[in-house]
């Protein structure tokens, strides 16, 4: 059985390699589209048109910034994990052969697809600088904790992104199953609106949501000049043990892998 320890000197060892995947899986997503690195940014710029008509001429709601600065930045924080897991999900199947026939930690695979999304992140944050800039939200000193922040949701994106690609590995309806449950994630998440407004029992329910601590913080820091408070402290130290408990069950179960593909 391996130990978080043994875990990370491995991922250590294998680091190249690491590095090697990604900038595959970099070349590959965006190998012979016009935009490149534009569809990183894109389907984020053309939800928040949407959800800007949505909530300030429909069901108008005051977030305390432009709104639209508001849902890009809780959009940009969402599509690094969405995009991650989708990514990972089929991480494992569609490299049978990789799986199969060379020993290197499989969990790279599904690393790969989150450090890819991550690359995406770092170009949604410049465009995010720019629309802070054209509505004049100011950034205060809070963005010296946007590191934490996006640890926060590397962590708890890798540890799901370890379980959906391992469970898809041995039930396929998983990756279709997936779609569903990502669409409903978002609107349960504070995304475009503050989740925190619902009230009852559903209210109670969506506090539970490790997403909406991490989203929160991330636009705190970033547009809201606002530290992270204790549901983002509670949900850091849980992604934290959740990877690892991730980490320690995907190698549990690898030696199953082969004869699953």
């Amino acid at each position: 059985m391996f130990s978080v320890p043994d875990l990370l000197s491995e991922q250590w060892e294998y680091r190249e390699l690491l590095v090697r995947m990604t900038a595959r899986d970099l070349l590959l997503r965006y190998k012979q589209t016009v935009m490149g690195f534009g569809w990183a940014i894109f389907m984020p710029l053309v939800n928040t048109a949407i959800f800007s008509v949505l909530f300030t001429r429909v069901a108008v709601i005051d977030v305390g910034v432009p709104y639209p600065v508001y849902a890009f930045a809780g959009l940009v924080a969402w599509n690094f994990f969405a995009s991650s897991l989708r990514f990972s999900v089929t991480s494992l199947t569609s490299n049978p052969s990789l799986v199969t026939k060379v020993y290197f930690p499989r969990e790279i695979f599904p690393f790969s697809a989150v450090l890819v999304s991550l690359v995406d992140l770092a170009v949604a944050l410049l465009v995010l600088g720019g629309v802070m800039l054209f509505y004049r939200v100011p950034i205060g000193w809070s963005i010296l904790f946007l590191p934490v922040v996006i640890l926060a949701a590397v962590m708890f994106t890798a540890a799901v992104a370890l379980l959906i690609s391992m469970a898809n590995l041995f039930y396929r309806d998983v990756k279709y199953l997936f779609e569903v449950v990502i669409a409903v994630w978002m609107f349960a998440t504070s995304v475009v609106y503050p989740v925190g407004r619902v009230g009852g029992r559903l209210g109670a329910l969506l506090a539970f949501n490790p997403m909406t601590p991490i989203i929160d913080a991330f636009r705190g820091v970033l547009i809201g000049q606002q530290l992270p408070g204790a549901a983002f402290a509670i949900t850091f130290v849980a992604s934290a043990i959740l990877l690892a408990v991730a980490w320690m069950a995907f190698h549990a179960a690898e030696f199953q892998f082969a004869e699953n593909l």
